[in-house]
């Protein structure tokens, strides 16, 4: 039987001798490799997205990068099952091969579903079968935020009301649902609200989103912002990411299209980048000020950007941060605008942590735009301003669900035309991911049947995750050569760490970055997975990795510590 490792030696010959070279973007850029995510990039530099923001400063031999973004099976199906010789029979009658389908996918890069989540992926499935020869007895797939894999309990209400949509039937037997079942007579009450609204959750919506699901959101804007929202400006998504796939698609028109990046970022927008060929200009979130948004660091990467050709026609905001949960604040958020309405940049807040948030508050960029809009009439009347939002993240967790929206403002109609064009492609978002989202922007409130249980169900999963957060800090501080901000919020850590020369030596006969070496050295020995900073982008010379706070139990924080103490004293 083919494997993933005998699959993966075959690409590499293969990349060996299709793929081009090394290349420079311009002058200014640091030498990028096809084959690595994103590492380092001096402060300011224009990446060419092309090739994904992989910035690296070192030219590793060519590998498989395994960053299929689809199921999380141990294997995806065309890499197993397959007898090898029938394989290599099929394979060189095949039309298409990895030198000839479109390069800007080969090129894009995702490093949470890297080669580190693969080979934690096999690890899993042999653990499975019952093999007992691995030094660990599970796997903790700690590289991404994924809360219900790692033992985050849906919130009660809502799986009572989804029920009820999958099954409609069940409503003919309300006795049993009430008297029986522990459903509550608010949990009927929303299924057939929505069941009136939505139809059947097995047909297609309207394109942009069930319409009354669209009204339950823009009330959700109106009361946590304090000013009215147009339904007819919010589209329903599958999940954030979907809604950003549709902005950048209708933002980059041209390579020399630039969006600015903090660094480290969510590798969904380099990668997205890569794919539509447009140019990422990165500009570096500050660590000695708890990753806080520079703004001197933004003008210097825009006016880089500038002098190189570069047409910068956007900035994104991660806010909470990932990976490093930062918040932002309000007056740094006012700044953001200021210089977005000075540069006419499109502004995407991706807020998707809104909920999450330990230290300070959470300010939606909606607010603050419209607060200046109120306070300096004109001046910030023609910034666009995309804010995107999910039930995947915060104590929802409903991740498979898919189910996000963006709302627009300030945006022509011409182009939301065009918007709502690219969005009916699609045809639309998953019908029960948006009544998820309609549960989430209305949950049960005070003096409802089923709001008791809901608050206590809400308030314990935030409580845990800020004891896990605190628990993995708590550890870190312990751990030599590693550095980490007190955690404010999202799903993850980020901490610095520095590892002794004959680490970095080993890296580098391995052709990978010191961080990479960390982490693959750290899933062998303990079955955790994170992930390294180079696939964030981290400021030259400086090496992380982001873990997820989300596992429960100590006992994986344990062996981190005790493998971490091996590690240094096996290469020091």
């Amino acid at each position: 039987m083919a494997t993933v490792s005998s699959r993966a030696a075959r690409i590499r010959s293969l990349n060996a001798t299709a793929l081009p070279k090394v290349y420079n973007y311009n002058r200014s850029c640091i030498h990028q490799h096809r084959y690595h995510g994103l590492h380092t990039a001096t402060a300011g530099a224009v990446v060419p997205v092309a090739s994904s923001l992989a910035v690296a400063i070192h030219t590793p031999r060519p590998r498989l990068s395994l960053s299929y973004s689809g199921s999380s099976a141990a294997t995806p199906p065309s890499l197993s099952h397959t007898p090898t010789r029938f394989f290599h029979h099929r394979s060189a009658m095949a039309r298409l091969n990895l030198g000839n389908i479109n390069q800007h996918i080969v090129e894009a890069k995702y490093a949470v579903r890297g080669e580190l989540a693969v080979k934690s992926e096999e690890y899993r499935a042999r653990l499975r079968k019952g093999d007992t020869s691995l030094p660990f007895a599970e796997v903790i797939s700690a590289n991404i935020g994924n809360p219900q894999q790692l033992d985050q309990k849906p919130i009660t209400y809502f799986r009572q009301v989804l029920s009820l949509l999958e099954n409609p039937k069940l409503l003919e037997h309300e006795d049993v649902l009430l008297n029986t079942l522990g459903y509550k007579k608010d949990v009927l009450e929303r299924a057939r609200w929505l069941l009136d609204h939505a139809g059947s959750v097995g047909a297609y919506s309207a394109s942009a989103g069930v319409p009354a699901i669209k009204e339950s959101v823009a009330k959700f804007l109106e009361k946590r912002d304090g000013f009215p929202a147009d339904p007819a400006h919010i589209y329903l998504s599958a999940g954030a990411s979907s809604g950003v796939n549709t902005l950048l698609h209708i933002i980059c028109a041209a390579p020399t299209t630039g969006v600015l990046v903090p660094i480290p970022q969510y590798p969904l927008y380099t990668a997205s980048l890569s794919v539509l060929n447009s140019t990422c200009v990165p500009y570096y979130l500050d660590e000695s000020a708890h990753w806080g948004t520079s703004l001197t660091a933004i003008k210097e990467a825009h006016a880089k950007a500038k002098a190189d050709g570069i047409d910068t026609r956007a900035i994104v905001i991660i806010n909470p941060g990932n990976p490093t949960g930062a918040s932002l604040s309000e007056a740094d958020i006012r700044s953001v605008l200021e210089f977005a309405a000075e540069e006419k940049l499109v502004v995407m807040a991706d807020e998707v942590y809104q909920t999450n948030v330990f230290i300070g508050k959470f300010h939606s960029f909606r607010q603050v735009l419209l607060t200046l809009q109120k306070e300096q009439p004109g001046k910030f009347d023609k910034v666009e301003l995309a804010s995107l939002h999910s039930v995947s993240k915060g104590m929802v967790g409903e991740c498979g669900h898919r189910g996000g929206y963006f709302d627009l403002l300030g945006f022509k109609a011409e182009v939301e035309e065009q918007i709502y064009k690219f969005v009916s492609i699609t045809l639309c978002a998953p019908v029960v991911g948006q009544c998820l989202v309609e549960l989430m922007v209305n949950p049960p409130q005070p003096g409802e049947p089923s709001y008791e249980l809901y608050k206590q169900e809400y308030d314990a999963i935030f409580n845990n995750l800020k004891t896990r957060a605190y628990a993995l800090y708590e550890a870190f501080k312990e751990m030599e050569g590693v550095e980490c901000g007190e955690p404010q919020g999202s799903m993850y850590l980020f901490p610095t760490i520095r590892v002794p020369a004959g680490a970095a030596e080993a890296a580098k006969k391995e052709g990978r970055t010191p961080d990479e070496f960390y982490c693959m050295r750290l899933l062998e020995a303990t079955g955790v997975c994170v992930v390294p900073g180079s696939g964030f982008g981290q400021v030259e010379g400086t090496l992380h990795f982001r873990t997820t706070f989300l596992a429960p139990g100590t006992e994986w924080v344990g062996s981190i510590k005790k493998f971490h103490k091996e590690f240094m004293d096996k290469y020091r």
